[in-house]
């Protein structure tokens, strides 16, 4: 059984409860439970009751756990009081609807009936109405036809009217005239032009017209001295005269072109003014006396047409200052070209900066005057044409941005004294160079960031491929005079100098390399903003400051970096790698020269030269320990003995910049992640080119005979002893000339088999031994 909740009203029944034996009324009942109330019987009502969790919440009160026997009665009690009260409500409810529903029946068949009469009586007078029409439809387009007869006559009565009022006001125009008192005569005129707008359907309207319209050029012609006078002083009354006259006359345009004319002639005389007062001062002082007078002014004609315009929007201020700014004579491009001429290449940018950066400040400050001038109203065409007639002047000078940028960097490269006639001195200019020379790339970024707010990096790209390349070329001249210092002996010294001109190009390499990525992330960021259009008109410097040329060069450079087929130094980067690996031969044919001018000695050496040798007097039989290794060989090995001790001081410390320089010169250094390997490196590079070298030399010895082979052979084991006290090894082909310089004549054939076919024919043919096959 569900149990509701109980209702509010009490129950009308007059039945008896029986409880526990006990009668009690309905009376008593609430009673009852009025004076032992129910702790919450709202939750019967709920979908998810649960009978067991309600008992057991009552148990939790004081009054349960004190007697729980007294309470469980009483709250028996009150549950089968409430399904009482239940009981009854639902049987007064039920009986009250069933005692209502024939009275409802009733009022249904009433309602029924009388909408059937309205039907009835709505038809009966749509057909009244429709006869009605039919029976008086001639009456009333009588009645219409009557109307526009009475109209007519009262038009033509008032066309009489006016025709004659426009004859008496014509006879009397021209004493009005003869009086030269301008508001009379403009009010006849306007009685004139509402007399004339009555007679549009008469025969000679279009004569008055034309009398109208002269009469008004007469007035204007004679206005006009007062006007612009009026106009050019500010004078408010007078100006508000004019107004209400050319307003009447339907002639607000040209008043406001007198206005245009007067407020443009009058900025013109104060441009010039500017310049004749400041003839000893540069366009500097110009430009911003000149902006200070445009700002100034703004603010006092937009306060002015607010008193005398009250309908003319700003839209007229901006188009004046637009036919102003390009008509100004001089030009300010005019004035600009005349002071660059004054200035030399180099010192051309730094002033196109200056004026830049003072026509972006009064361009900003314009900006927001017109906003707040406009208070939260929009120009019908935008900023953007004023904000490029501003701009204007700059767009030559930033489609030949490239070209002022790179003769400054070029001047500035022309400051750096790298070369010296002392190899040494060029060595430290070009180290202590570097740092400059990033520094002057630094701030031509800056420059171009400053001058054409991001639009001229392509152009800034070639200036520093340019002048980047042209400082390279300092390290090309300082590689030259190294390679003049190479002697064919041994030289610590210019070996010395090769290492710190190979950190010196470390260095740079490390820097340019971080500079590209700072202009990439620059260049990006700028174009970011270009393409942006949620700022000021006076910011989308993208269509300000770039020709159609500009940007599509501009577009040419993103599509490169978001393609990201090469860096925008890309040239430089290869060109430092080049110069790496060109300083890099040149350290090893230092390194080298002592090796070479001794292994040219090899094809000399006695052991095969001498007469006697060449007669076979020498024993064959002699053993290997019989033969000790000739001088051209021992200097070699001498010498490569001693390289680590040299090598090390310069390899092994901790140079990052060396590191970079070598490993952008040669794969083989990026094989190695420590400073310490480098040296093995080395020593791997110069064994391997002394084995070469080795072998070259000795296929030129024409003849050897058997001892000669014998002394040979021990000079290429004593070469590899050398190498392998170095941690190297002999060339596999210097390893297969000795084994078959020790084979007898008659074990050649086959002692050969597995050797390299080039060494085994050579040294057959120097053993003069006769090939078998």
């Amino acid at each position: 059984m569900t149990l509701l909740s109980p209702p509010s009203h009490r129950p009308r029944n007059n039945k008896k409860a029986v409880f526990f034996g006990e009668k009690f009324s309905p009376e008593r009942s609430a009673a009852y439970l009025t004076s032992n109330a129910l702790q919450d019987v709202s939750a019967f009502s709920e979908e998810g009751f649960d009978a067991k969790k309600w008992i057991n919440g009552s148990f939790e009160s004081a009054e349960a756990k004190e007697n729980k026997d007294a309470f469980i009665s009483s709250l028996v009690m009150k549950l089968q009081l409430y399904v009482q009260q239940l009981n009854g409500a639902l049987e007064e409810t039920s009986q009250s609807v069933l005692s209502s529903l024939p009275r409802v029946l009733r009022d249904t068949r009433l309602l029924q009936q009388e909408a059937l009469i309205l039907r009835d009586k709505m038809i009966a007078v749509k057909q009244e109405i429709a006869e009605v029409e039919k029976e008086t439809g001639s009456s009333m387009a009588a009645l219409e036809r009557i109307d526009r007869i009475k109209t007519d006559l009262q038009a033509a009565k008032q066309s009489l009217h006016e025709a004659d009022n426009w004859t008496a006001l014509a006879n009397e125009v021209e004493e009005v005239f003869e009086s030269g008192d301008v508001e009379k005569i403009a009010s006849k005129l306007y009685s004139m032009q509402k007399s004339l707008s009555m007679l549009v359907n008469a025969i000679d309207y279009e004569d008055k017209k034309l009398q109208l319209e002269g009469l008004k050029n007469r007035l204007e012609a004679l206005v006009s001295p007062q006007l612009v006078q009026a106009f050019t002083a500010a004078n408010i009354e007078q100006s508000k005269m004019y107004v209400i006259i050319f307003g009447k006359m339907d002639r607000m345009p040209q008043l406001v072109k007198y206005y245009h004319n007067c407020l443009k002639v009058s900025l013109s005389q104060e441009w010039r003014r500017v310049i004749e007062l400041s003839q000893d001062e540069d366009i500097t002082y110009w430009l911003c006396t000149f902006y200070d007078k445009l700002l100034s002014a703004w603010h006092n004609q937009v306060k002015w047409c607010s008193q005398v315009f009250p309908n003319v929007s700003i839209d007229t201020i901006v188009e004046i200052y637009i036919d102003f700014l390009k008509s100004l004579d001089p030009s300010i491009l005019d004035c600009i070209e005349v002071a660059l001429k004054r200035h030399t290449n180099a010192m051309q940018l730094s002033l196109l900066l200056e004026l830049k950066q003072i026509t972006r400040h009064f361009a900003l400050n314009l900006n927001g005057a017109i906003e707040s001038s406009l208070r939260g109203k929009t120009l019908s065409a935008g900023i953007l044409p004023l904000a490029q007639t501003i701009y204007a002047p700059y767009v030559p000078y930033i489609a030949k941005y490239g070209t002022y940028e790179t003769a400054q960097l070029g001047q500035q490269l022309n400051s750096l004294d790298c070369i010296q006639d002392d190899l040494n001195d060029t060595v430290n200019s070009l180290s202590l160079s570097i740092s400059r020379v990033i520094d002057y790339t630094i701030e031509a970024n800056n420059r171009c960031k400053l001058f054409t707010d991001g639009c001229g990096y392509p152009g800034l790209i070639k200036a520093l491929n340019m002048f980047l390349g042209q400082y390279l070329d300092k390290y090309k001249l300082a590689m030259k005079q190294l390679e003049r210092r190479k002697s064919k002996h041994e030289d610590w010294n210019v070996f010395q100098m090769c290492m710190n001109l190979m950190q010196s190009i470390g260095e740079l390499l490390g820097q340019v390399e971080e500079l590209e990525r700072t202009l990439t992330t620059d260049i990006l960021d700028a174009n970011s903003k270009l393409q942006s259009t949620s700022g000021s008109a006076m910011e989308q410097y993208k269509k300000l400051l770039l020709n159609s040329s500009g940007q599509t060069d501009l577009e040419n450079l993103m599509t490169s970096i978001r393609r990201d087929d090469k860096t925008v130094l890309d040239n430089v980067l290869k060109r430092i790698q080049k110069l790496s690996s060109d300083l890099h031969r040149i350290t090893y044919d230092v390194i080298f020269a002592p090796i070479f001018a001794q292994l040219l000695l090899l094809q000399k050496a006695p052991a095969w030269s001498s007469e006697k040798t060449r007669m076979g007097n020498v024993n064959f039989d002699l053993p290997d320990y019989s033969f000790a290794p000739q001088e051209y060989v021992t200097q070699v090995g001498q010498y490569l003995m001693t390289l680590p001790q040299h090598l090390e001081p310069f390899l092994l410390r901790d140079n990052p910049n060396l590191t970079k320089a070598l490993r952008a010169a040669d794969p083989q250094y990026t094989q190695c992640s420590k400073e310490s390997g480098f040296t093995n490196i080395l020593l791997g590079i110069v064994g391997k080119g002394t084995c070469q070298m080795f072998q070259d030399q000795t296929l030129g010895i024409c003849e050897l005979n058997s001892p000669a082979c014998k002394q040979l052979a021990v000079d290429i084991d004593y070469l590899g002893n050398v190498l392998e006290e170095l941690g190297l090894s002999l060339s596999d082909h210097l390893q297969q000339m000795s084994t078959l310089l020790r084979l007898s004549p008659e074990d050649y054939q086959s002692g050969s088999s597995g050797c390299n076919a080039r060494v085994v024919a050579a040294v057959r043919q120097m053993r003069n031994i006769t090939s078998s096959g």
